[in-house]
């Protein structure tokens, strides 16, 4: 049976689900201090697995093309942070104060690997260029959201001293990532054959972040401190931030002297935020009454660029197609 347009993927359903859980069985007391111990655990398996999935060698090649590489982490790390800035007067009497302090965060992660991939795969894009800057950006947003988050997110709303923000990442994220890559060589065969395994282990950290960090807000009144018209706010925000990033992308590509390929892999790299990398990051950022809250803005803006990403995907590849020299058949050419 195939699934209506309409629908999101199921891991956004999930997701959803989680959430909604969350909001009528929130997890309390003892419960919710093993949820917190688990939760710690599943963060460093995570980065702990993203150490051992990404090839040395492909990150080495890939990196010669470092005019791309550079574009591309400038938008996520330097344009993004940026225009969250500019556009806060404007749009934050749409949301909550709480809410925007979500979107500053958003704008301080890395892109995203798999979706970024994906996308630039389907619209004929340099694969190999997107495989290797989407992982340099989630590599490099280790060290460096850490340091936007002190520098812009912390300075408008409550989060962690920039000190104790650096520490929880070298111990919940980097280490565990660094330890990764030195058992590479020898857990690296069998970690690219369980592909599937690994996507699970991805997914249910993650849902498992997102169900300890709902269920502390319920806890701590979310939903009668969220007004519905903040919601649809936030849509709006997002979706103003997601179109600004893909039009400057585009245009930036182009006035550069990328070719079509490379644009390509500029614009779906640059433009789109990490869930996978974004969620665990701001449990250990924030403090835990704040997570929720934090999440909601990522969470929203994750389908919102899967969705428009994936319309325009086609037609780059649509566009790809008909701009392709047509093969003639017996053609004179190719007498002797």
């Amino acid at each position: 049976m195939v699934r209506p347009r309409f629908l999101p993927d199921n891991f956004t359903l999930m997701l959803v689900t989680t959430v909604i859980l969350a909001s009528f069985l929130p997890a309390k007391g003892e419960v919710a201090h093993g949820f917190n111990l688990l939760t710690t655990f599943a963060i460093g398996l995570l980065f702990f697995l993203h150490g051992a999935k990404l090839s040395r060698e492909a990150a080495i090649e890939g990196a010669m093309h470092w005019r791309l590489h550079l574009t591309v982490l400038t938008f996520s790390f330097v344009l993004f942070p940026v225009l969250g800035l500019i556009f806060k007067p404007v749009f934050l009497p749409l949301v909550t104060p709480d809410l925007y302090l979500g979107i500053l965060f958003l704008c301080t992660l890395p892109s995203t690997v798999q979706s970024s991939i994906a996308f630039t795969s389907v619209a004929r894009g340099n694969v190999p260029a997107a495989v290797c800057s989407a992982s340099a950006s989630n590599l490099i947003g280790i060290f460096l959201t850490p340091v936007l988050v002190g520098l812009i997110v912390v300075a408008h709303g409550q989060g962690h001293g920039s000190f104790d923000s650096i520490m929880n990442i070298v111990y919940q994220l980097l280490l565990p990532f660094i330890a990764g890559q030195i058992a590479r060589r020898w857990i690296g065969t069998w970690v690219d054959k369980h592909k599937a395994l690994l996507k699970f282990v991805d997914q249910g950290s993650i849902l498992l972040v997102v169900y300890t960090a709902f269920s502390e807000a319920v806890v701590q009144g979310l939903w009668s401190q969220l007004p519905a018209v903040s919601l649809l706010g936030l849509v709006v925000v997002l979706s103003a931030l997601l179109f600004a990033m893909l039009a400057i992308a585009t245009f930036t590509s182009r006035r550069l002297g990328f070719n079509k390929e490379d644009e390509i892999t500029i614009v779906f790299c640059g433009s789109k935020k990490s869930l996978a990398s974004g969620i665990p990051m701001a449990n250990v950022l924030f403090t835990s009454h704040t997570v929720g809250m934090v999440v909601l803005p990522l969470m929203l803006f994750h389908q919102i660029q899967l969705m428009v990403c994936a319309v325009l995907a086609k037609r780059y590849a649509e566009r790809s197609r008909v701009l392709a020299p047509p093969i003639v058949v017996g053609s004179d050419s190719n007498s002797a």
